[in-house]
């Protein structure tokens, strides 16, 4: 598509965007009284108009009926957690029995690793990449311990070549060949949290079984953002986080994905509790876990209905906008956003910020990841003071994440003026 950074065709094109009405059940932060361009849904996503009455209805619930607000509430808390199974099926490309919404996303990492990390004497090492988001790294030394082993000996780490920011899909699978031997897990985010960088996680979940090794991803800056296909690209796991592109607030409740061949083991170790043993038995208050079939059987806890209330809101949305449709627009309006802002790059020159993204747009999502100068923390600044919210990441990237659900062209077009200083 040809873009002209003018802004008529900014305009032209929010009129001629069937998701634009979407726009309005979103609330956005004020700068100077007015909304500020948020590009920031890469790290909290905006609250959707609704949360409050999703919300407003659990608290009259609870204020009616007390602990009867389990089964007799608006949406029965005892079966809370059921109807996301299908809306989030459809995010991720699951089955409804292969997902489930509990906890926050380290927790389910550490809680699948239990079950899919299991280290002997012939298969010890972990696959990941050298620049994960510093929690998943934390995650992963800490299970690796937790065996009796060292870090240094299992996790091997993958790194972009020399002069390059992103890792090479070629590179990836040929580690993991290398190591075929040996390797117990390969656990990569689907998206890069720094660089954007979408990987290729049917050909990784391939190359990993035929190693004889499981795989899983963290889907933390993916779900919601990139369209995905986790059962058919036949992963073993996966969890991610609701704050970010699936806008259910801070700390929001967390997914997790089990593909279905491992959903009825009921022998595969896992750490147990009250809400993953059978429904049909749980009341029955006996010893003996038996857990519930497909990814229900990793639950520990019961779900956390005031936090969940708020992702139901966020999920209605997508549902209703569906995922081809935003996967579309986000294509041409991160698009228009690449060109924007490689005209702001030429005219600022070798002392401004470049793209560090992936150009091609099956290898990146809505994030476009800014490598800045020696003024890119004043350059962040700046912006902020215009009431244009974006990331800034040590030590020199600018992140921005046009969200096609409330973020408009017109925003993109002044984001790209903005950064030329006008």
């Amino acid at each position: 598509m040809v873009y002209e950074n003018t802004l008529e065709f900014a305009r032209r094109m929010d009129a001629e965007d069937p998701l634009r009405h979407f726009r309005s059940r979103f609330l956005f932060p004020k700068h100077n009284g007015t909304d500020v361009r948020y590009f920031c849904g890469n790290s909290l996503g905006l609250q959707p108009a609704s949360v409050q009455a999703h919300l407003q209805q659990e608290l009259d619930d609870w204020a009616q009926f007390g602990v009867e607000a389990h089964f007799q509430g608006a949406n029965p808390w005892f079966s809370y957690h059921k109807m996301f199974a299908e809306p989030l099926a459809h995010v991720v490309g699951g089955l409804p029995h292969e997902v489930v919404a509990m906890n926050s996303l380290t927790v389910n990492l550490h809680l699948l690793m239990v079950s899919f990390y299991r280290p002997t004497a012939q298969r010890w090492k972990i696959i990941c990449e050298a620049g994960a988001f510093p929690s998943d790294q934390y995650a992963l030394e800490s299970q690796v311990r937790s065996h009796g082993l060292r870090p240094e000996d299992s996790i091997v780490e993958l790194v972009p070549r020399e002069g390059e920011y992103t890792l090479r899909t070629e590179d990836i699978l040929q580690t993991i060949a290398e190591h075929a031997d040996s390797l117990a897990l390969v656990m990569m985010p689907g998206v890069q949290y720094y660089t954007g960088q979408v990987f290729d996680m049917e050909a990784i979940a391939a190359e990993a079984h035929a190693a004889g090794a499981y795989v899983g991803f963290d889907l933390a800056h993916a779900a919601g953002n990139i369209e995905m296909q986790l059962h058919n690209w036949d992963v073993d796991f996966a969890a991610w986080c609701s704050y970010k592109y699936l806008n259910s607030g801070p700390g929001g409740v967390s997914g997790v994905f089990v593909h279905e061949r491992h959903g009825d083991k009921p022998e595969l170790p896992r750490f147990a509790g009250w809400w993953g043993n059978d429904e049909s038995e749980r009341f029955l208050m006996r010893k003996g876990f038996r857990p519930a079939r497909g990814a229900e059987g990793w639950q520990i806890s019961n779900a956390p209905v005031l936090s969940m209330a708020a992702h139901k809101a966020s999920i209605e949305i997508f549902e209703e906008a569906g995922m081809p449709a935003i996967a579309r627009k986000r294509d041409v309006l991160t698009g228009f956003l690449e060109a924007a802002i490689d005209e702001a790059s030429a005219y600022n020159g070798s002392d401004g910020f470049r793209i560090i993204t992936p150009r091609n747009t099956a290898e990146r999502g809505c994030q476009l990841s800014l490598l800045t100068g020696s003024n890119g923390r004043e350059l962040f600044n700046t912006l902020t003071k215009r009431g244009i919210i974006v990331d800034w990441r040590e030590p020199n990237v600018i992140r921005v994440a046009p969200a096609p659900l409330y973020n408009s062209f017109e925003d993109a077009w002044y984001l790209g003026q903005a950064l030329q200083g006008k």
